[in-house]
């Protein structure tokens, strides 16, 4: 069940934007407020089935500009391969300092600096 919420959630950070104001209504509140069907139902007067209808075609959208562009997918590998980065220049810097030689030290340093920002980013 996480991992679905997860990805419903990064469908929504990236493609949100997209939808409709009602679509975008009805996805937060069911996925990130946790209401339920029948409780956006009874507060927006709806049908429990007219509700799930929106936010069914609201994934439907959003899973398919994930399908099509792959951005979440080259997100996650791009994120680890930065990590990657990041810990390849620590050890670097260690073995620059082992060596005593300042400017590969500060180099890597600056480099794994860099990386931790972009993944804070």
């Amino acid at each position: 069940m996480k991992n679905q919420a997860y990805r419903m959630a990064m469908l929504f950070d990236f493609y949100g934007d997209v939808l409709t104001d009602r679509q975008k209504e009805f996805y937060d509140l069911y996925y990130n407020e946790d209401l339920s069907l029948g409780e956006i139902a009874e507060n927006y007067n709806i049908t429990r089935q007219g509700v799930r209808d929106v936010i069914v075609r609201a994934e439907a959208i959003l899973t398919d500009l994930e399908d099509k562009t792959g951005l979440i997918k080259r997100f996650h590998t791009m994120t680890e391969q930065l990590r990657q980065v990041r810990d390849d220049a620590q050890r670097l810097a260690d073995l620059a300092a082992r060596r005593d030689d300042e400017e590969m030290e500060g180099l890597s340093l600056r480099i794994r600096d860099t990386a931790d920002v972009l993944l804070k980013e």
